[in-house]
């Protein structure tokens, strides 16, 4: 059993069901992935926006401070999609994103740049991430879509932790609570209310 599953255990109040055995996650390896990439995109935009110098003399591109805060923005929002629940929303604003990231690191590929070694690394990278970020938003999108045709399926799902032959007879020791043992019962109380 997972810790949060006994961290839960711990939590419940007396009387109230404990956790057995935790299921499989419903969360899967596309989603693992966009979470990573979500924080990479708040990690990389925090950096363009708070030294954008150190980037742009990096790569020969003095003078475009500016738009590399304003790429910086751009990547935060990605990285707060990408961890929401509109991940693919997210994913895909980055595939987006690396295609201007790729557009203006292409402009700095000139031979008078003494910058240009750092230029083709920069653009290797960029085109690393561009295909790990369009490998997880097709992914993500097709295990997220609901889309015709594609429907999900619970036969295997009871809503009993031990199964439904274990709860058979299982309230046979309940016992009413002191405040209610006075209640009137539910049929005649009914019967005094007036229908609307």
């Amino acid at each position: 059993m997972s810790s949060i599953a006994s961290l839960s255990n711990i939590t419940r109040s007396e009387g109230d069901p404990k956790v057995i055995q935790s299921g499989p996650s419903s969360r899967g390896i596309p989603d693992s992935l966009a979470r990573g990439l979500g924080w990479f995109s708040l990690g990389l935009g925090f950096t363009e926006l708070l030294a954008p110098g150190r980037i742009t003399r990096a790569l020969g591109m003095e003078g475009k401070e500016a738009l590399v805060r304003a790429y910086g923005v751009r990547e935060i929002g990605s990285g707060i999609l990408s961890l929401s629940v509109d991940k693919q929303l997210g994913l895909w604003s980055r595939v987006a994103g690396d295609g201007l990231d790729i557009a203006t690191v292409m402009t700095a590929l000139r031979s008078d740049n003494p910058k240009r070694d750092n230029v083709v690394v920069a653009l290797a990278l960029l085109l690393g991430i561009t295909a790990v970020d369009v490998i997880d938003a097709q992914a993500t999108t097709a295990r997220h879509s609901r889309g015709a045709g594609r429907r999900r399926s619970y036969q295997d799902r009871s809503g009993f932790p031990r199964g439904v032959k274990a709860s058979r007879g299982a309230a046979r020791d309940f016992k009413t609570p002191p405040d209610l043992k006075h209640a009137p019962p539910l049929a005649a109380v009914s019967k005094r209310v007036p229908a609307a």
